[in-house]
């Protein structure tokens, strides 16, 4: 007697479909699973065996065969328990045959019978649309995010006797509505641009940050408000598109951090891991290889506070995410890839004690000490920061109010942003790209021509600053981005000037003390 049941094995955040074999013969009675499966798979048979006997149905007493195809690929989860235990009810002809001929089937068992929540569901939801599957039947706990893929029916089991029924017939249930809970503009963020006050020019770099997804670094002394200028930078980024949302919550998904009761992840993500993490944490991997704080920010923002207390190795292994937007994660027995397309934010500070630039505080380092604090963040990762963004301390005047000035709403800003947003994605129509950070030399020579007074000027902040060739590539790419926040199409002069300037305070010149920071090149 032999039955096949259709399941999903996933493969960093994608879904696989798994045909899930169960062969029964006569012999002395035994339950064996093959086809790579880990030890949480293997021990399906002690939850499947008491599950079918506690639903009131018969187990059989002979020689069962558990095959899960294709062999080569990893099989992890308890995910395979509610198709295994389907799969021995078809194969004894509880269950009718090609009754579960078009379903995608997960759910972890218990032992009385219920079928309790998995992770991975989105993206098995996903993949059954794309293999063009009729429904999925997944957990009742499972049933809105599984709903939030559109075009597939969605059917919800309690219990194990609760699917037999459903198979057979006798018990009909109704397909799961799609989720309408799609509603990014809904968003309601904990700062707001208006919550700031001064700093205007870290404002503008959170702004060009955020029209063209340039990486963005700030340093100043502590109280200056770096970490709430962070927080603030989702409430000006544009909004969530519904395959944007989609792939940010298949992430999650995998992860296991999804909620149940939101099952579409409609803000973007901000991961804010602490310096302690390590570099397993940060891009993913371990035993199991699961997603990590890049990916988990992917579609969103990742802020990297106090970024020279980070371990030098963990902030190395950035450069690739960073430059690729995706992580691939290679072990003996399996390779994976997660997405991380997002959007790096770092602060640090000038030194040490953090007072080096502060007016009215003196700074405790020597210039040692400032070196070497700052030598912890490498040259190549600092290289692939478009923004470098000097944060002075507040005045007591713009805390007291004296100033009587009225600070811009994150909704002004937005504006401003999703208009530049929407250039570039009319610019970039056809090209796997989207944002002017994401460009590479190909699109820099065809959508950033300058003139000659820009090139003039670009050419002695290369002398003067020692900037790569990366680096100048990302002068142009701000300076785009720039000309699109005003609405206007041809590069000028004062566009590359102020992207100039973000690339300044941290240009690496052996001649320069760490002391001294460059004057402002004059604009021609």
């Amino acid at each position: 007697m032999l039955a096949r049941v259709y399941s999903c094995a996933w493969v960093g955040v994608e879904a696989r479909v798994v045909d899930v074999e169960v062969d029964i013969a006569r012999g002395l009675p035994a339950f064996t699973t093959v086809g790579l499966a880990e030890t949480s798979v293997r021990e399906s048979r002690e939850r499947v065996k008491a599950a079918v006997t506690n639903s009131g149905f018969q187990f059989p007493n002979d020689r069962i065969t558990v095959n899960l195809a294709p062999a080569d690929m990893r099989k992890e989860g308890t995910g395979f328990d509610l198709p295994v235990a389907l799969g021995v009810l078809t194969a004894t002809g509880m269950v009718p045959e090609g009754a579960t001929a078009g379903f995608l089937i997960c759910g972890e068992l218990a032992l009385d019978g219920r079928v309790k929540p998995v992770r991975g569901v989105l993206a098995m939801a996903m993949e059954a649309r794309r293999r063009g599957m009729n429904a999925v039947l997944v957990p009742k706990a499972n049933r809105i995010e599984a709903s939030v893929v559109r075009g597939i029916h969605v059917y919800a089991v309690n219990s194990l006797a609760e699917a037999v029924g459903f198979l057979k017939g006798i018990q009909p249930l109704i397909p799961e509505p799609a989720f309408a809970g799609f509603s990014p503009d809904e968003e309601v963020y904990s700062v707001d641009f208006s919550d700031i006050i001064g700093q205007n020019h870290a404002k503008r770099a959170l702004e060009i940050a955020a029209a063209g997804k340039h990486n963005l670094l700030m340093n100043g002394p502590p109280g200056s408000g770096k970490t709430m200028l962070a927080r603030a930078l989702p409430s000006i980024l544009p909004p969530l598109s519904f395959e944007e949302a989609l792939e940010t919550t298949r992430v999650h998904s995998a992860a296991g951090l999804l909620d149940r009761e939101t099952p579409l992840v409609v803000v973007r993500p901000m991961r804010s891991p602490h310096h302690t993490i390590s570099d397993a944490g940060l891009t993913g991997g371990g035993q199991n290889p699961t997603p990590g704080e890049v990916s988990l920010a992917h579609n969103g923002v990742l802020f990297l506070d106090e970024l020279p207390e980070f371990k030098k190795r963990v902030l190395d292994v950035l450069r690739q995410p960073l430059e690729d937007g995706h992580v691939h994660i290679a072990r003996a027995r399996t390779k994976v890839t997660y997405p991380s397309d997002t959007l790096l934010v770092c602060a640090m500070n000038p030194c040490p004690c953090g007072y080096a630039t502060h007016p009215g505080r003196e700074c405790r380092c020597s210039p040692v000490q400032v070196e070497r604090y700052q030598g912890r963040v490498s040259g190549p990762l600092l290289d692939r920061i478009d923004l470098h963004v000097e944060v002075p301390a507040v005045s007591f005047d713009d805390l007291s109010g004296r100033k009587k000035t009225r600070e811009e709403p994150s909704s002004a800003v937005r504006a401003r942003v999703v208009a530049a947003v929407v250039r570039q994605t009319s610019r970039f129509q056809g090209l796997p790209i989207r944002f002017n950070g994401q460009m590479g030399s190909r699109e820099v020579r065809a959508f950033c021509g300058i003139n000659a007074a820009s090139q003039t000027l670009l050419e002695t902040a290369v002398q003067r600053l020692g900037l790569s060739a990366r680096a100048w590539m990302r002068c142009l790419k701000m300076a785009r981005t720039i000309a699109d926040l005003e609405g206007v199409e041809t590069i000028e002069t004062p566009h590359v000037a102020e992207a100039i300037q973000y690339r300044e305070i941290f240009s690496r010149v052996e001649e320069r003390s760490p002391w001294d920071l460059p004057q402002p090149i004059p604009t021609p």
